[in-house]
């Protein structure tokens, strides 16, 4: 049997909450359903409030259509030392729902996805997929940022005994290899994990060159603990770059393109992580803006194309 198991996430049906006000097109059973239809056997929680936050009550959701949880993504303000505190008591939040629902629906671990606030700073949100070393984090701000990143990374596995892993992600402060290679430095491989992102890692290169996946993935080694299936247009991002589109125009532009139409070597990543021993979860993220597009079929495409590379 395939080691590798393909889930979905609420990003790609453009499902999102901010503040407890949940933004979509759909209700979450609509998406489940959806989910399930298409082939994916487990899904992210996507922010919290999207789907039920009582664990009796996901649980029950989940089983009836043979979905398993992934893992959960929490961002947090890492620059700010103030934050952290916040942070750790939502990401605790969120590992305890996990933890608690997890042995219900798979015989899988989900993993803490632990982010910075992508977007919240307006440069980093202006120039992504484009940033240069001068705006990015001091000395001072990574050893705060990489601080925060165990501390809560720490009291998640204390608290639940889950992993946590960092989503590198355009739009944040670790976006670019050489921000990524900083964050692995200063961190402890027994508590942080890596999500490698095929679409953010390629966009997130600043170059109009595709990303050599299969290089990063043995440069990454054993961080990676987590994988999202993401595509990036060439034409796009070379566009997104000329014209100067902030993050979000870049997306509503589909500068992400649905799986298997962009640049990324998708059978030469999975011919690395089969070659490698990956034994996790490959979860596809279309990132989705609340509005666009027809979140089912392409969901379905997706699912049809990683069915074609024998997924």
């Amino acid at each position: 049997m395939d080691t590798l198991r393909v889930g979905n996430a609420p990003c790609s049906w453009g499902m999102f909450a901010d503040e407890g006000q949940v933004r979509g097109s759909v209700t979450y059973g609509q998406m489940l359903d959806e989910m399930q239809a298409a082939g994916y056997i487990g899904t992210e929680l996507g922010d919290w409030g999207i789907l039920p936050t009582e664990p009796a009550r996901l649980t029950e959701e989940l089983v009836r259509r043979g979905l398993a949880l992934t893992g959960a993504f929490v961002p947090v303000a890492l620059k700010e030392a103030a934050a952290h505190t916040d942070g750790e008591a939502r990401a605790v939040r969120t590992a305890r729902l996990l933890a608690t629902v997890a042995g219900a629906t798979g015989d899988w671990r989900p993993w803490l996805v632990l982010a910075d606030a992508n977007g919240a700073d307006p440069v980093r949100a202006r120039y992504a997929g484009r940033v240069t070393p001068e705006m990015g984090l001091s000395a001072a701000d990574w050893r705060t940022f990489a601080a925060g990143v165990e501390r809560i990374a720490r009291a998640v596995q204390d608290a639940t005994g889950l992993g946590a892993v960092f989503h590198p992600h355009c739009a944040g402060y670790v976006e670019t290899p050489a921000e990524i290679d900083r964050l692995l430095e200063l961190t402890d491989p027994a508590l942080v994990g890596l999500v490698f992102d095929t679409g953010h890692s390629t966009y997130g290169t600043g170059r109009s060159d595709p990303l050599d996946a299969p290089a990063a993935l043995a440069r990454y080694g054993e961080r990676v603990r987590l994988v999202h299936f993401k595509d990036c247009s060439p034409t796009v991002a070379t566009q997104a770059r000329a014209a100067g589109w902030a993050y979000d125009e870049a997306v509503g532009h589909g500068v992400f393109c649905e799986l298997g139409q962009g640049c990324v070597d998708f059978p030469a990543v999975l011919n690395q992580l089969r070659a490698r021993g990956y034994r996790g979860w490959l979860v596809v993220e279309q990132d989705v803006l609340p509005g666009l597009g027809a979140p089912a079929a392409s969901a379905a495409r997706n699912r049809a194309y990683l069915t074609s590379l024998g997924l």
